[in-house]
């Protein structure tokens, strides 16, 4: 075992601060590395506070990790020691359910190992995530990362990245569709690059109209104040899909009469409370609103390396660890533009 300098939430209501705790040696088919970076994500903060309420404690957030190898056990053949790697939201799964043979290991039957506030396949180790000084992670969960992008704006890809690349690719989504995002933050800002980089004219939809012009700098091509009831009537019936990336409570009927005939609102950010929608939204013009996770390891290495090839990136602000609490309260309030992402040597 490695002792592992962290900083974790002791309980719902304490700050996250500096904690120690072991990791376990790499095995046959373990990959170590130090972390380089980890983003801060709107979920690591619904958890650490207990709004889902499935939290365990002591709790070592974050799911977006980027480093560099340090140790591979002797079946390892994918990495070596000096290589780039990251680790997403998943660390493990039970590999032989129907999904898992797939490759949509986020979808386990059996019950995946998410990076941090979850348990490993013995359903006993609980899961530590990457505000940490380094990881150790199967091989097979492991991502290669392209030298060619700065590792900082990489980091994010492993969640935002990957929860808007998955639905956009599972619908097809591309030249001739008309697509609205949801919310400007560190998904909807991902989602409109992703979006107009497939061919797909992009919407921004946003209570602010401060928006307007990061939206249309990102890729966007028109934009929506949703505050504002002639705007929001004036694209009735016109987006074939609309990724919400919003997890605080809002219209969700006001979001599918935007939707044409046969529109799917696809849901990514999840809101603390349940979500309300009137049946005849659906039913008057055969609507859809559907959910969809981050992807499987196969689909992020994809996604991964799309980005390599077309110079995509997360638009971050690179902070220490100390201020990480900070960090919250700012992305509460949206000020960020558009994910914070920690520089792992401050944690030494």
């Amino acid at each position: 075992m490695t002792s592992v300098k962290a900083y974790a939430a002791q309980n719902p209501t304490a700050p996250v601060a500096p904690w120690t705790f072991e990791r376990r040696d790499p095995g046959p088919f373990d990959v170590q590395f130090d972390i380089l970076f980890c983003g801060v994500c709107h979920s690591d903060l619904h958890q650490i506070r207990d709004e889902w309420g499935n939290s365990i404690y002591p709790m070592v957030p974050g799911h977006e990790i980027v480093g560099r190898v340090t140790k591979v056990g002797d079946k390892v053949t994918k990495f070596k020691v000096g290589d780039l790697a990251a680790v997403g939201c998943l660390v493990d799964s039970c590999r032989h359910c129907d999904n898992c043979k797939d490759g949509q290991e986020q979808y386990c039957e059996n019950g995946s190992s998410g990076t941090y506030n979850s348990y490993e396949q013995d359903k006993k180790t609980v899961t530590q995530g990457g505000y940490s000084s380094m990881i150790v992670t199967d091989e097979k969960y492991v991502l290669k990362v392209s030298d060619k992008l700065p590792l900082a704006n990489v980091a994010p890809l492993l969640c935002a990245g990957i929860t808007t690349y998955s639905p956009l690719r599972h619908w097809k989504v591309g030249k001739g569709h008309k697509v609205a995002v949801i919310g400007l933050g560190g998904l909807g800002h991902m989602a409109v690059k992703f979006a107009a980089s497939f061919g797909a004219e992009v919407t921004m939809l946003s209570t602010s109209p401060k928006k307007e012009t990061d939206a249309k700098a990102l890729g966007a091509h028109k934009f929506v104040l949703t505050s504002d009831p002639e705007q929001v009537k004036s694209v009735s019936n016109t987006f074939d899909f609309i990724i919400d990336t919003v997890s605080a409570p809002h219209d969700y009927n006001m979001v599918q009469g935007m939707l044409r005939t046969n529109g799917i609102q696809i849901c990514v950010g999840v809101p603390p409370t349940p979500l309300e929608l009137y049946g005849f939204s659906l039913i008057g013009n055969r609507r859809s609103i559907a959910g969809s996770m981050i992807g499987g390891i196969p689909e992020t290495q994809e996604m991964l390396d799309y980005c390599a090839e077309h110079n995509i990136v997360s638009d971050v602000e690179v902070i220490d660890i100390s201020y990480v609490n900070e960090a919250y309260e700012r992305m509460l309030k949206g000020d960020v533009r558009y994910r914070f992402v920690i520089d792992m040597n401050s944690l030494k």
